[in-house]
């Protein structure tokens, strides 16, 4: 399963937490279940830290969300931004970018005509504000072929 792949089941689990009181894994046993969702360590990490920090990612969604309340967002919208949100505020690996390009896939194709625009400006906000600045996540570097042989060497 690719990141994408898990990043779209994180999302499904968010959005279906959003009508139930189950835990992630009950969500997850229940919807392999019913059409074949597939258990993936990257998309339950991702889902559990997005629910273990709804309080932050939502203020952080109000806050850029100039016109319309966090009550007044579809589920998908809502799913959507607080899995990029939480990638963007706590995973370290993750490039803002990709979070945000990540999230505005998923509108494309889950959300309504206007989501994606939406999600993109609400998630360019987030990245914005001064205290994100130090958060501008930066995929790890990858050792050229150099180095890579000079260890070898070691």
């Amino acid at each position: 399963m690719t990141r994408r792949e898990a990043r779209e089941t994180a999302f499904i689990l968010l959005f279906e937490k959003t009508f139930t009181q189950d835990s992630l894994q009950q969500i997850l046993e229940n919807a392999g279940e019913a059409r074949d969702l597939q258990k993936n360590a990257f998309a339950l990490s991702l889902a559990q830290g997005a629910v273990d920090h709804l309080e932050e990612e939502d203020a952080l969604i109000s806050a850029h969300s100039l016109k319309w309340s966090k009550d007044r967002l579809s589920r998908v919208a809502l799913s959507i931004l607080r899995l990029a949100v939480y990638e963007m505020e706590f995973v370290e690996d993750i490039p803002v970018s990709v979070s945000i390009n990540e999230a505005v896939e998923l509108a494309k194709k889950y959300g309504g005509d206007e989501d994606p625009a939406f999600i993109n400006g609400v998630l360019g906000g987030v990245a914005r504000r001064p205290e994100a600045a130090g958060k501008a996540h930066k995929p790890q570097e990858t050792p050229d072929r150099e180095t890579v042989s000079a260890q070898a060497e070691d």
